[in-house]
């Protein structure tokens, strides 16, 4: 197996699919979310090309694209996500290698769980968008008002991974552990991270996300809050750039 390392320093809740309502070149994130809404439809439609592709999806959760060679083109098309402005090369690798992992783990996630799909966008609390990312998702399979240590520790231990192939394999041990709940994730947002996490410092970016989903998350049945609108593709309107950013560990 080839290692490619990522880079690093050396609630209420409405279910929004990530689509976006414009035609042309999509981001990679909307590529992705928009590729998995569509999924988590016609599997819970009872869609049998849905279930088949899901079924085949979730045999690469964990692995890389060398590794799943029987996957080749069962993903994303790359034409609708190629126009971000990465330059040929490293960035469309990690693009690849971003899409596969992500949508191989949402399959994962979203096998046997038809009440609900587990690709959702963020939540809106008290006015202020908050992204449904790994730290929130993981700080929700824990009880209101604690912190389960070991499931604090699989997120660090994911946030301190020195490459995408460790990286991938720790994040399958964790959504399993969502699925078991039937936790959603935002996966649009996850393959945009898993392309940054592939970047020189990259993974310093990515666990200080996590950090901040996992100290902000509220439970929606204490939040006493309404949804304050859709939650938008990739608008960040309400989002104060400025907030401290813990890390989890």
């Amino acid at each position: 197996m080839t290692t490619t390392r990522v880079g690093d320093e050396a609630q209420v809740e409405t279910e929004r699919p990530n689509v976006p309502d414009r035609d042309g070149p999509k981001t990679l994130r909307a590529a992705v979310s928009e590729r998995a809404a569509e999924l988590a439809r016609g599997y819970r439609d009872d869609d049998a090309g849905a279930i088949a592709d899901l079924a085949r999806l979730r045999k690469g959760a964990g692995k890389l694209p060398q590794d799943t060679p029987e996957l080749w083109g069962s993903t994303c098309d790359p034409a609708d996500y190629a126009q971000e402005p990465w330059s040929v090369g490293d960035d469309e690798e990690r693009a690849e290698r971003a899409v596969h992992v992500a949508l191989t783990l949402f399959a994962l996630h979203q096998q046997s769980r038809r009440e609900k799909a587990m690709h959702w966008e963020g939540v809106w609390i008290s006015g202020k968008r908050r992204e449904r990312d790994l730290g929130w998702a993981v700080r929700e399979l824990m009880p209101h008002g604690k912190v389960d240590e070991t499931l604090r520790h699989r997120l660090v231990h994911a946030g301190k991974a020195t490459s995408i192939d460790s990286l991938a394999e720790r994040l399958r041990a964790i959504v399993q552990l969502l699925r078991r709940d039937a936790i959603p994730l935002d996966y649009g947002l996850l393959a945009q991270q898993l392309l940054t996490a592939q970047r020189p410092g990259g993974m310093s970016e990515v666990r200080r996300s996590w950090g901040r989903g996992f100290q902000y998350h509220r439970p929606a049945q204490d939040s006493g809050d309404a949804p304050d609108g859709p939650v938008g593709a990739h608008g960040n309107e309400n989002e104060n750039e400025n907030d401290p950013a813990p890390d989890p560990a």
